[in-house]
């Protein structure tokens, strides 16, 4: 399948010496490298025992060993590497010499500042996007240009919550319980042994399941601590770990000076709504989308997928994404800011856009900012004006 990141990617190898591909485990980094190579490049694995003692032993030797353009794939098990990589691309004018790939950002990102800042380029693999499992080609979403790109239904929209974004379970059409519960395992087993000293990995199983049931909601420590039953500073180690693996995303909220009652927690958003559905016990579409919690979900598919958007598209634009909630709990779903501009938006399982689902956006025209047009994303199918401001927007308009 192919990925949209692929023209991103070989753009930044054109111009860098060093192009680091992270993400989390099983969203097809080492697929899509192998799938792009040159026929000259070679490709190592580090989950390749023998490969990973000398890397890291003698990293010397190990690149003595291999000569010209490489791929050296789970290169964070070998951090030793980092400060040879540097002094090799140092006296070298190639670009695009190394591509290198990893799944734990915490630990690379911790190697990379120190040895190879300046050298490299860092792009970020999601699992697969709506995009590219629905086969079009995506644009980049810009709140001051929104157009309808292409069609779809609510029921295409759940299907794809429901199954998430896992290359391996989508391509391969694996029994969807027994890949998901490989992959948690897996995942705990592996990456998070290695970043945290975890005595009960049931304990992190129990987390993981209390996160995914507050997809949508507002980080509460206390409250993970008692439904997971561990305290408030292992919370915020494990949540650390979540966020690093690219696990979940913790939406910030937006605050201003002149947002006297803006609260400071973040909201978390789980990057594969498949995932999520699985660890909160949803067997099929039907009862997912007919759920108490189908909103949230809705809501993290729509962050996750412009998270997506921004991370694999060739074009670039600077801007950020943020939640409004005070103390009076009135919240706007979705903040744009773009050249210190804000583009407010409310995301709603509806097909009948209503003016009064924008009742919040006052608060941000009371403090007198800088509001640009906004709106409704929801499931009516044209774009609709609201009032002099806002549309309603189909949900694809993000696609």
């Amino acid at each position: 399948m192919k990925r949209e990141i692929e023209t991103k990617f070989k753009n930044l190898s054109k111009s860098r010496k060093v192009v680091l591909l992270t993400g989390a485990r099983q969203v097809g980094k080492s697929t899509f490298v192998k799938s792009i190579k040159e026929k000259d490049r070679t490709y190592i694995t580090l989950d390749d025992l023998s490969l990973r003692e000398l890397a890291q032993n003698d990293p010397k030797l190990f690149l003595m060993n291999y000569q010209g353009k490489l791929i050296i794939d789970e290169v964070q098990y070998a951090p030793n590497l980092f400060s040879y990589i540097k002094i090799d691309v140092d006296n070298s004018n190639e670009n695009g010499k190394y591509w290198l790939t990893g799944s734990q950002r915490f630990e690379l990102m911790k190697n990379i500042s120190e040895t190879l800042a300046g050298r490299i380029s860092i792009v970020e693999m999601s699992t697969l996007s709506f995009a590219e499992k629905e086969k079009f080609e995506s644009k980049l979403f810009n709140p001051t240009n929104i157009k309808s790109n292409i069609s779809v239904t609510p029921s295409q929209i759940f299907d794809n919550i429901f199954k998430g974004g896992m290359p391996e379970y989508i391509i391969d059409n694996i029994d969807r319980n027994q890949f998901f519960e490989d992959y948690v395992r897996t995942y705990i087993e592996r990456d998070v042994r290695q970043l945290t000293q975890v005595g009960d990995l049931l304990s992190f199983r129990k987390f993981m399941i209390a996160v995914a049931s507050r997809n949508g909601e507002i980080l509460n420590y206390n409250s993970l601590s008692e439904d997971a039953d561990i305290d408030v500073n292992t919370v915020k180690r494990w949540l650390s770990i979540l966020e690093a693996s690219d696990i979940i995303y913790l939406l910030k909220p937006y605050s201003n000076n002149k947002l006297k009652r803006a609260i400071k927690s973040s909201k978390i958003i789980f990057l594969d709504t498949g995932l999520c559905a699985y660890l909160c016990g949803w067997n099929t579409k039907e009862a997912l989308e007919n759920s108490a919690t189908s909103g949230h979900f809705l809501e993290s598919f729509v962050i996750s997928e412009l998270i997506k958007n921004k991370r694999n598209n060739k074009e670039t634009l600077n801007y950020d994404i943020f939640f409004y909630r005070d103390r009076d709990k009135k919240e706007i779903d979705l903040i744009i800011e773009l050249d210190n501009i804000i583009y407010p938006f409310e995301i709603k399982k509806t097909a009948k856009p209503d003016i009064s689902m924008l009742k919040n956006f006052s608060i941000l025209n009371n403090a007198k900012l800088n509001v640009g047009n906004g709106g409704l994303l929801c499931f009516y199918p044209d774009i609709l004006p609201m009032d002099e401001k806002n549309k309603s927007y189909p949900i694809s308009v993000i696609f």
